[in-house]
């Protein structure tokens, strides 16, 4: 029944008397419920005020009243004291009073989020009191009929919305800083138990094999090692580890807080990522990288994100009731997972992205470096081809490759043997990452144009294909091939071209008896 103001004329004194003593009655209550958590059991006296004031068609004046003690309770209770909690950190120095502490951000975090979620939940309970009386008014009146669940949606989604709106409006710049720092030291944290229990396998593994040897007995295999005893201890803290992140996060969410704790810790696994990249890849050229990574991907933050998605209760990829399976099912197994969530199995897609684009930048970043050790460095040419079959950025290595060919040996104080060296080693180097010699055509244009301008090309040209070695000590002969075949090309360019000087005549009659020699 919706309040019409032309009623009110109609009411006797009585009627008034009654109407206000119920709202007296009812604002005390409320005022009974909510002040320093007060007596639940006044909840009962609630039945009574409510149906009288529904009576009368106030039905709404007594939501949005209670609603509105809720919201100015929860902001002089909880959410001030929420706040002020975090002050000791300062976003512009990371610093503040306590926060030198180890473990001032998890202690801290884990405190105030539970006290205001304690807040919200009594909060929530008082609500139900309220929708508790709505629903038995109704129900006294036998052509009105409806299910309490209509009420509390609406009540509970209300407060809900209150309540995240009031804390991401005095939300503090550097909170979302606080949460990033927070995963972060929880993510280095269960990455370094991984390591050590692999480190732990691997001394245990040796030893193994080492004592069987000794005793004429066949030394056991990686796959056939039995680690379910000595990991146990390890996968008892990782559990308590991702439960405890897992109870942050859902409190996180309860507060509205969902999108800032996901962008955090999404962040935060990245960053981790970029820096295992990092650690793997470094300046070593000579060992592949990528499978190392992807392993490392599948140990610690897919193993992380599907605990804390399981706590948290994503939805499994396949759809039991429909028997549909979803597309994305497709991907790789998950070690230890039997039925992976669509929401895993999108943060794989996103984390193998982001390995192979890191993976990449680097490798493209050091190509100079590379090339001058081919073929040594192979196996990091090896990882940059996959890395750019999976992005597809390969205008980003030829734009960068030609700065760095332009900037470190296109210059006047680089000799023509070391850049047909390197021109040699580049053309191996991007055959092996693009066999169809498109890269290598862009890439080789601004070498070749920059050797023409050089009076001693020819004769080092000459020189490299005569001598059987292609100007390279190792004597593997590969480097003419290389070199001939591409300089052949540019011969060939250079057919219809007018040679007036005796120079030119000179350089194509040598061009002609090299290619004639080897």
């Amino acid at each position: 029944m919706m309040w019409d103001p032309e009623a009110l004329n109609s009411l006797d004194g009585e009627d008034i008397a009654v109407l206000l003593q119920s709202w007296e009655g009812f604002h005390e209550c409320t005022d009974v419920l909510l002040r320093d958590r007060g007596d639940l059991s006044a909840g009962a006296d609630l039945v009574p005020f409510v149906s009288s004031l529904c009576r009368y068609g106030l039905d709404s004046l007594v939501q949005d009243h209670f609603l509105q003690s809720l919201e100015e309770t929860f902001k002089s209770k909880a959410v001030l004291r929420f706040w002020k909690q975090f002050d000791a950190y300062s976003v512009s120095t990371g610093e503040g009073t306590g926060f030198q502490e180890e473990n001032w951000i998890e202690g801290v975090l884990s405190k105030s989020l539970e006290e205001i979620c304690l807040e919200k939940h009594y909060e929530e309970k008082c609500l139900l009191m309220l929708i508790h009386a709505l629903q038995l008014h109704e129900e006294s009146i036998a052509d009105r009929k409806m299910e309490i669940q209509e009420y509390q949606t609406c009540l509970t989604s209300r407060h809900q919305l209150m309540v995240s709106s009031i804390l991401l409006a005095t939300l503090p710049m550097h909170f979302p800083e606080i949460l990033r720092l927070y995963f972060k030291g929880k993510l280095e944290e269960l990455s370094n138990m991984i390591d050590v229990h692999h480190e732990e396998d691997a001394c245990q593994f040796q030893l193994d094999n080492d004592s069987l040897r000794h005793q004429n007995r066949r030394p056991i295999s990686v796959g056939e090692m039995d680690i379910d005893t000595h990991c146990h201890g390890c996968n008892h803290n990782k559990d308590m580890l991702v439960n405890n992140i897992g109870k942050v996060v859902r409190d996180l969410r309860s507060l509205g807080f969902t999108s800032i704790t996901e962008d955090a810790y999404a962040s935060s696994i990245l960053l981790l990522l970029k820096d295992k990249v990092n650690a793997l890849a470094g300046d070593d050229y000579r060992n592949p990288v990528l499978v190392s990574i992807k392993e490392w991907i599948q140990a610690v933050p897919l193993q992380f994100l599907h605990a804390l998605l399981v706590y948290l209760g994503d939805s499994p990829v396949h759809d039991a009731s429909s028997g549909l399976k979803s597309p994305l099912a497709a991907s790789p197994s998950y070690p230890g997972i039997e039925m992976p969530s669509e929401g895993l199995v999108r943060w794989q897609l996103r984390l193998e992205y982001c390995a192979y684009e890191t993976l990449q930048d680097l490798r493209i970043g050091k190509l100079f470096e590379i090339i001058v050790d081919y073929p040594e460095s192979s196996p990091a040419i090896e990882d940059l081809r996959q890395c750019l079959e999976y992005t597809g950025q390969h205008s980003k290595l030829v734009d960068s490759f030609i700065s760095s060919l332009k900037y470190r040996l296109l210059t006047a104080g680089a000799s023509t043997n070391d850049i047909l060296h390197q021109y040699v080693s580049t053309i191996k180097a991007l055959k092996t990452i693009d066999p169809t010699g498109v890269f290598l055509e862009a890439v080789g244009e601004p070498i070749r144009d920059y050797l023409r301008g050089r009076k001693d090309t020819i004769k080092c040209i000459v020189t490299m294909l005569t001598d059987g070695t292609g100007g390279n000590s190792t004597g593997s002969g590969n480097s003419g091939d290389s070199l001939l075949e591409e300089l052949n090309r540019e011969a060939e360019n250079q057919e219809g071209a007018d040679y007036d000087d005796d120079t030119n005549l000179d350089d194509k009659q040598a061009w002609i008896n090299a290619e004639r020699h080897y």
